[in-house]
């Protein structure tokens, strides 16, 4: 079956980078490009991809609506028909069935204002002895920053979501909006691809690579008991005191590894990838990773101006030379491997200024 909606059912077919930001923004932004009906969901006409990470975002005095919203957005987008709405697996998706997997409200309360005390002002403590201790009292996390500042707006009510969503196929690790262009969170390379058997021939094809990608994860959920962390092999394996961050391809950036510690690349799974090892032919549309910090991790590849959020963004290499630019080429080579950036800091931009992909013609979409 393909991983594609039917052509003739929208007239529109959308991409949106990851929805952290407050439901009403979220909103704005569909509004903004004329996707938002009067009844308050999708306009009959438009086919939208979401592209991971759902939850988490704000400053500590934003986490009461920041967990409610994250909920109640994802639980929108759900309420859309299957082929009306492809929602992409994140990290921050699957760290409610990974690292919070045996967190209820009351003892993840209780964890992150622990964490609170020893994670201040965005810097973790330097006594390694209180890190320590943490860890030691919630072996199922890595550190304070993760329970005071990345998942710091769970819910019990969310992990439950997740695994719904999980157990009923609607979250996918791939979506493939044509044979050359394939949309995931963050990105997969040559070695995810060789560890799964997918064939070099295979790997030229969107819709074969999400295939494969999709069943490894169907795979590992049908065998899945819902109380342990979920893992994916070589694709995810989620952080915990004694493994430390998470790694894989949801968690993953693309990075020039002349600047950064080897032990990052290894794997998979992994924390950074060398982007000379994308699967040539295809063009990959992700989310995961803002302006600011692609150009902080790919130094001297990228164009040299500021980084800013909204616009979309572009890498492309033929495996020797990476180079990474604000907006999106209007074609694309076939001998060369190809990113698209969708990540534009929802909630630090106005909705008119924030981009999403057109599926069809791989641009901006027109407003």
């Amino acid at each position: 079956m393909s991983t594609a909606p039917a052509r003739g059912t929208f007239t529109r077919h959308l991409a949106i980078g990851d929805p952290q930001a407050p439901l009403e923004k979220f909103l704005g932004v569909l509004d903004a490009h004329r996707a938002l009906g009067g009844d308050g969901m999708l306009t009959p006409d438009v086919f939208l991809v979401s592209m991971g990470d759902h939850f988490d975002w704000g400053k500590r005095d934003q986490r009461e609506k920041a967990t409610a919203d994250g909920t109640a957005l994802l639980a929108w987008l759900a309420a859309h028909p299957p082929d009306q709405v492809a929602l992409i697996l994140g990290n921050h998706d699957l760290g409610r069935v990974g690292e919070l997997v045996r967190f209820d409200d009351r003892t993840f309360s209780v964890a992150r204002s622990e964490a609170d005390v020893i994670y201040q002002d965005g810097k973790p403590s330097t006594d390694g002895a209180l890190e320590a201790r943490f860890r030691q009292l919630h072996p199922e996390l890595p550190t304070t920053e993760i329970a005071s500042r990345d998942f710091s707006t769970f819910a019990a009510a969310q992990r439950h979501l997740v695994e719904k969503l999980l157990r009923a196929k609607r979250f996918r690790i791939a979506f493939a909006a044509s044979p050359r262009l394939l949309l995931c969170h963050a990105g997969v390379t040559d070695d995810e691809l060789d560890a799964l058997g997918v064939s070099a021939l295979a790997r030229l094809d969107a819709m074969l690579v999400a295939e494969a990608l999709n069943a490894s994860l169907d795979a590992e959920v049908a065998v899945w008991d819902g109380a342990s962390p979920l893992v994916l092999d070589a694709l995810h394996q989620p952080g915990s005191a004694a493994s430390g961050e998470g790694r894989g391809m949801f968690y993953h950036r693309p990075s020039n590894p002349a600047f950064e510690d080897a032990s990052l690349f290894e794997g998979p799974p992994r924390r950074r990838f060398d982007p000379r090892r994308l699967p040539r032919g295809l063009v990959q549309a992700i989310g995961h990773i803002r302006d600011g910090k692609c150009r902080t991790l790919l130094r001297d590849w990228h164009d040299g101006t500021p980084a800013v959020d909204g616009p979309l963004r572009h890498l492309v290499t033929d495996g020797a030379d990476v180079h990474y630019a604000r907006g999106v080429p209007p074609r694309w080579e076939k001998k060369l491997a190809g990113m698209i950036f969708l990540d534009g800091g929802m909630s630090h931009v106005e909705p008119s200024v924030y981009e999403l992909l057109d599926l069809t013609t791989c641009l901006p979409a027109v407003r």
